[in-house]
C-alpha cells in the first residue's frame, strides 16, 4: 500500500502550526523502508523525547531499530529510571504487533506533548524502548490474509527465532542467529525491568516457564511449569488480558471465529508457557534467567497477517492494554546496593526469599524487583563482602515502589564466608593464636618427664 510522502506531510504539519495534533502514523503495513523513514521521522519531530538506535542487523543487513522515548533524557541510563521495552515481529509473518507498536510510539509522543497527565507521569518516571521488528526479513517475504501459514516466520537462514536462545532446561543445539545475538547484547548493554514480545496466530498472554527438565515431560505433554515469580507472572498477564477489548473472554480467545475448528479458548485469556505447549530456547525464558527482565509473549491476533482494513480495530481493542502493562513496571521494591564508601556494587545477587532464581544490580547498583502485594524478605550477596536481608513491605500501588538500600560491609578474617556453599567458619586471628598456644603448651608438657 503506498505511503504517504514523508516531505508533503511534514510541510503540512509546518503549515497547520501544531505538529503534535495531527496523526502521523497511518494504519497500514509499512515495510522495512517506510518503517525506518517512520522512526527518523518521528525523531524528527520529537526530538527532545526520543532516540532512536540499532541494536543490530538480521541475516539480510536490515537494521534492528529501536525508539527510545522518555520525558527526559532518552539517550541515557539514569540510575533509579526504570528500563521497559517491547519487541514486535520475531515472526516475520505475525505483522499486526509490529504497526500496533508504532502506533504506540506515536501514542506516547502525541500524548506527551498534549499534557495528558498519565502518559505525562509514565514518561517522566519512565524510559521506554520499542522495537518494530525483530524479523524485518521474514516479513518482506510475508502475504497479508495469510492466517496460518509458516511463509515468512523464520529468519533468513529459516530458523525460528523464538526457539533459537540459550535453554536452561536443556541444550539448545541450534546455532545462535546475528538476530538473537542482537537482543543478547542488548539485555546486557541495558537493565530491562519489564517486557513483552508481540506475535499473532492466537489471542492471549503466556507468561514462563515454556520449557522443563526432559525427564518430567513427554512428546505429547508439558505439566504447568511455575518459575518462582509466578503470583507476579499471572498478574502481569492478567493486566494485558483484562485491559483488552475481548483476549480475556473464553468464547472470543478461541480463534474459532478466524481459524475454525474445535479447539478450546483461555480462562482469563492467559497461560503458562509449558501447560499450552512445551518449546525450547524461547526469548522470555530467556529474558528472565539470564537477564532479571519479566517478559510475557502476547498474541494479539488470531489471524497472523490479517486485512489491512482491520488494523485500527487491533489498536482500538489493544492500545489500553499496551499501556496499562508498562505501568506496572511501577509497583513492588527497588534499591541501591553499595560498598562501605557508599560506591555502587555492580553484579550482587539480589533475591527474595523463598523464590530461588536470583537476579543482578546494575552498573548503577541498582535493582528493581515487581511483586504484588505484601511483605518480603530481600538478600543480597556479593563476593567479598558480607550478606545482608531486610524486610520490606509492598503496597502495590502504582508510582509507590518501596525503596529499600543495602551498604554492603567488607568481609575480614573475622566474618563468616559469603559463600553460601562454604560451611566453613573464618577464624580470627586472636583466637588462631590462642590454639597454637595452647597445642605448644600440651606438646611440651607431654615431653617433659
Amino acid at each position: 500500500m503506498p505511503q504517504r510522502s514523508t516531505c508533503t506531510l511534514l510541510l503540512t504539519l509546518a503549515l497547520l502550526g501544531n505538529v503534535f495534533s495531527v496523526p502521523f502514523v497511518e494504519h497500514v503495513y509499512h515495510n522495512y523502508t517506510a518503517l525506518v523513514d517512520i522512526m527518523n521521522d518521528l525523531t524528527d519531530l520529537y526530538p527532545q523525547y526520543t532516540e532512536v538506535y540499532s541494536v543490530g542487523k538480521s541475516v539480510e543487513d536490515r537494521e534492528l531499530l529501536v525508539m527510545a522515548i522518555a520525558g527526559t533524557d532518552p539517550d541515557k541510563h539514569i540510575p533509579g529510571r526504570p528500563e521497559v521495552k517491547y519487541v514486535g515481529n520475531m515472526h516475520g509473518n505475525e505483522a499486526v504487533g509490529r504497526e500496533l507498536l508504532l502506533q504506540l510510539i506515536e501514542h506516547y509522543l502525541v500524548g506527551y506533548t498534549d499534557g495528558d497527565a498519565d502518559i505525562k507521569q509514565f514518561l517522566d518516571e519512565t524510559r521506554v524502548h520499542i522495537l518494530p521488528s525483530m524479523n524485518p526479513d521474514g516479513f518482506e517475504e510475508s502475504d497479508m490474509l495469510d492466517c496460518t501459514s509458516i511463509k515468512g516466520r523464520f529468519n533468513a537462514n529459516g530458523l525460528n527465532l523464538n526457539r533459537n536462545f540459550p535453554d536452561f532446561f536443556e541444550e539448545n543445539t541450534q546455532e545462535i542467529q546475528i538476530e538473537t545475538r542482537a537482543i543478547m547484547d542488548w539485555l546486557e548493554d541495558i537493565p530491562f525491568i519489564l517486557s513483552a514480545n508481540l506475535h499473532g496466530g492466537a489471542l492471549l498472554a503466556n507468561y514462563p516457564y515454556d520449557n522443563i527438565e526432559p525427564d518430567k515431560k513427554n512428546a505429547s505433554y508439558c505439566p504447568y511449569h511455575a518459575c518462582p515469580d509466578d503470583d507476579t507472572y499471572r498478574n502481569l498477564s492478567l493486566t494485558y488480558s483484562l485491559n483488552h477489548e475481548n483476549m480475556y473472554d473464553e468464547d472470543f480467545n478461541d480463534c474459532e471465529h478466524v481459524r475454525g475448528g474445535n479447539r478450546p479458548g483461555f480462562k482469563d485469556g492467559i497461560t503458562n508457557g509449558c501447560a499450552w505447549y512445551q518449546a525450547i530456547g524461547v526469548m522470555q525464558d530467556y529474558n528472565y534467567i539470564a537477564a532479571g527482565c519479566m517478559e510475557i509473549t502476547l498474541e494479539v491476533s488470531c489471524c497472523k497477517y490479517p486485512n489491512v482494513t482491520e488494523l485500527p480495530t487491533f489498536w482500538d481493542w489493544n492500545r489500553k492494554s499496551l499501556i496499562e502493562y508498562l505501568k506496572q513496571v511501577h509497583k513492588g521494591v527497588k534499591g541501591q546496593v553499595l560498598d562501605e564508601n557508599d560506591d555502587p556494587i555492580v553484579g550482587a545477587s539480589v533475591r527474595v526469599q523463598g523464590r530461588d532464581l536470583p537476579f543482578k544490580t546494575a552498573s548503577d547498583g541498582y535493582y528493581w524487583r515487581i511483586l504484588l502485594p505484601g511483605t518480603y524478605t530481600i538478600e543480597v550477596a556479593k563476593e567479598g563482602y558480607q550478606n545482608a536481608q531486610k524486610s520490606v513491605a509492598v503496597s502495590g500501588d502504582l508510582y509507590d515502589v518501596s525503596l529499600l538500600d543495602f551498604k554492603l560491609e567488607p568481609m575480614t578474617t573475622s566474618t563468616q564466608s559469603n559463600d553460601p556453599s562454604d560451611d566453613g567458619v573464618a577464624v580470627s586471628p586472636s583466637i588462631c593464636l590462642s590454639v597454637i598456644m595452647t597445642s605448644l603448651i600440651i606438646l611440651v608438657l607431654k615431653v617433659i618427664p
